[in-house]
């Protein structure tokens, strides 16, 4: 395997491409979430409602915390197990796979974990706890897959794929009146993903086209 070399524009890859650096996109992450939560709280405040909930009534009733907890990792385990089967037996899942892990680059577990927080927290705050209480769930979740629109082309997959978990949310939003398992779902899904897509930067899964070698974690 070959070494990443440093070039005027940073390290650069085997093949001269540039390596991802993971401490700056943790940190723009964490910018961008932030800057979501904080939206989502003056929207919040100026509707007068709490985000955690569908409705005054699912208010007042409360959050039955294993039974949604329990939900949201229920539905995060089968999502998870659908993207992993459409990435080992198709050739576009593949392509999706080996795309999203040259944009991402060498994430460690602990950059995984922390994406995977911030991004369930603040994306369900604001698309299923703000937007869709007041657009509803179709327009809340077509809003959701816009806002992951792939910056190449290779990507597009992504945003489809983006636009069906919103839907998937949306509906676990809707059946159980909180945010938890929605949260719990987003964020299992996120953390294992982005673990996969990091190793396959690696080149540490089968069939992974992608092989460069990362910094220590």
């Amino acid at each position: 395997m070959e070494k990443p070399t440093i070039g005027s524009s940073g390290p650069t890859g085997g093949d001269g491409a540039p390596v991802p650096d993971p401490a700056r996109f943790v940190r723009l992450g964490l910018l961008f979430y932030g800057g979501l939560l904080g939206l989502t709280g003056i929207a919040a405040a100026l509707a007068g409602r709490s985000p955690l909930y569908a409705s005054a009534a699912d208010a007042r009733a409360g959050i039955a915390w294993p039974d949604d907890a329990v939900v949201g990792v229920c539905a995060g385990v089968l999502v998870i197990a659908l993207s992993a089967l459409l990435t080992a037996s198709t050739r576009l899942g593949e392509r999706l796979a080996d795309g999203l892990a040259q944009l991402l680059g060498p994430l460690a577990w602990r950059d995984c974990v922390v994406l995977a927080l911030a991004s369930g927290v603040a994306e369900e705050a604001f698309f299923r706890g703000v937007l869709q209480p007041w657009l509803g769930w179709v327009a809340a979740s077509v809003l959701f897959g816009c806002a992951h629109v792939a910056p190449r082309r290779d990507l597009l997959p992504w945003t489809g794929f983006a636009l069906a978990a919103g839907f998937g949310l949306g509906a676990l939003f809707d059946a159980t009146g909180n945010l938890v398992a929605p949260v719990v779902a987003h964020a299992l899904i996120n953390a294992v993903n982005l673990r996969l897509l990091a190793l396959r930067w690696r080149g540490g899964t089968p069939g992974g086209d992608v092989r460069r070698p990362p910094p220590a974690d």
